[in-house]
């Protein structure tokens, strides 16, 4: 079983923000395989549905950004999910905005959920996909800049990073991660290039 998590505030104020692209990752996964993120478990909002033979959890956590390991260490005791089988999808600022990066396994950087998520389940060896949102506006706050939301020009490259992020996602529960880091962790690669 896969457990698809992305990152994100829970609140209406917080839905378009940049901090919140792995929230709309997500909803995007689940609107494309015809599904809702309702059901309230593991201190997320869930779908769970088959696909090619294996079971699949989407979640986007309720806990706030901060306290995202609190919403995964849940759903992998509560679902039994293995950590190599965990896919956790969130915003960062060090990559330009259309762009995603791959990673087998990790430290958090500076990004707050996922020193939650890492401290929380003990370990870093799962994989990710971070989503481009940067790079931070010379002058700019990066806490208000992460809450700010897209500015609509900036919206081609908002999709752009989604659909590469999906094309990865479609990898690596395919258990192609390594491909999927060899395609996506070079500048403006895509799939289908």
């Amino acid at each position: 079983m896969w457990a698809v998590v992305g990152l994100g505030n829970p609140g209406k104020q917080y839905a378009a923000t940049r901090h919140n692209i792995g929230f709309a990752f997500v909803k995007k996964a689940a609107k494309e395989w015809k599904l809702k993120l309702k059901k309230r478990r593991f201190l997320s909002k869930i779908a769970e549905f088959e696909r090619k033979e294996n079971r699949i959890l989407l979640a986007i956590p309720q806990t706030y950004m901060n306290n995202s390991g609190l919403a995964v260490k849940t759903i992998l005791e509560g679902r039994d999910v293995h950590p190599e089988c965990l896919l956790v999808v969130y915003d960062d600022l060090d990559i330009p905005l259309g762009e995603i990066r791959v990673r087998k396994r990790g430290g958090p950087g500076t990004h707050k959920g996922m020193s939650s998520v890492i401290r929380e389940i003990g370990m870093t060896e799962f994989p990710r996909i971070r989503i481009g949102i940067g790079p931070l506006p010379e002058g700019k706050d990066a806490v208000n800049y992460v809450l700010s939301p897209f500015d609509e020009a900036e919206e081609p490259l908002r999709t752009s990073g989604l659909m590469k992020a999906g094309e990865a996602l479609d990898m690596i529960l395919d258990g192609k991660v390594e491909e999927a880091m060899t395609l996506y962790n070079q500048k403006g690669k895509t799939r289908t290039e």
